[in-house]
């Protein structure tokens, strides 16, 4: 009498690699648990990482980056993440507690705006009331607004990523480069659409503004903020009238996350138009990304100086 047939383990281990084949010996990579703190560096994040991170930002784009207060569930992410994000240049004044708090010694804390070539309060706009530099004492810390600056601070995500994932340093690198190209093709359109704009002159509603109006060519006469989380005084909003008045100044920038009254103050009482830009990707509808973003402002800005 024949005797069943046994299949052994080794056996069954044979069979499932003949099946598989080179899938047997492939095990599912879990992706890198990365926190930033603004929506953009989410974006560049995702854009360099690609499958190999999963991003999380603690400001979602519609709050204030200068004055965000941290949630539980944002120490909790801290504590599990293996990349921080952040701007630094005093922007995110409440991550150092954050990231203290969260006891994550493995940590790697990235300040991506190392090496940038900072504007500092000495090149405050005209009509800008005295205490400027009180503000940003380390520089203003709106970097990312410049697209020359962005590829500094995608650079450093990309090494960051190749750091504590060396074994894909390689496709962090392309996927750079070729975002990076993407970005110069839309900075040389919005630089030509702006130069064919004669009359460039703003007044913003915060500074977030100077390095995107040094790239673009852009002159910022005034700011309606002068002091993160503080109203303007009646004095100083007559003050930015005079200002509008005198300059001709035909565009008033103001930012979805902040206070619409003023602006349309100054708009009514001067007769310049109200144009709402954003400095953060998802801050209005069509601006999910940075790319998204830097057009719509661009374009956005474009048509209202024209159109003024």
């Amino acid at each position: 009498m024949r005797k069943p047939f046994a299949i052994t383990k080794t056996a069954w281990m044979l069979a499932a690699g003949l099946l598989l084949g080179p899938w047997a010996s492939v095990r599912a990579e879990e992706p890198i648990p990365v926190v930033v703190t603004i929506p953009v560096l989410k974006d560049w994040a995702e854009q360099v990482g690609g499958t190999h991170v999963r991003v999380l930002s603690l400001i979602s784009g519609l709050e204030s980056e200068h004055s965000y207060s941290p949630k539980p569930s944002d120490l909790i992410a801290l504590r599990k993440a293996r990349v921080l994000l952040q701007v630094g240049i005093g922007l995110e004044v409440w991550v150092a507690s954050l990231v203290k708090n969260s006891g994550n010694a493995g940590l790697l804390a990235v300040t991506t705006s190392d090496g940038i070539d900072l504007i500092h309060g000495n090149e405050a706009p005209a009509g800008t009331p005295p205490g400027h530099d009180e503000r940003h004492p380390s520089g203003n810390p709106h970097v990312w607004l410049d697209p020359e600056n962005a590829k500094i601070m995608i650079r450093r995500i990309a090494e960051a990523f190749s750091q504590v994932d060396p074994a894909h340093a390689g496709e962090y690198r392309r996927n750079e480069a070729a975002y990076v190209n993407r970005l110069n093709e839309l900075q040389s359109e919005l630089v030509e659409r702006l130069r064919l704009v004669p009359e460039r002159r703003i007044v913003v509603h915060h500074p977030a503004w100077p390095y995107f109006a040094r790239r673009f060519g852009v002159t910022v006469v005034g700011e309606i903020v002068t002091q993160a989380g503080a109203e303007p005084s009646a004095h100083h909003i007559q003050e930015l009238i005079a200002v509008i008045r005198r300059e001709h100044v035909r565009v008033v920038v103001s930012e979805p996350q902040l206070n619409q009254k003023v602006p349309e103050v100054l708009a009514r009482e001067t007769g310049a138009r109200v144009v709402v830009l954003t400095p953060l990707p998802g801050g209005l509808p069509g601006t999910a990304t940075y790319l998204d973003m830097l057009r719509y402002n661009g374009l956005q800005l474009a048509r209202a100086l024209t159109q003024s």
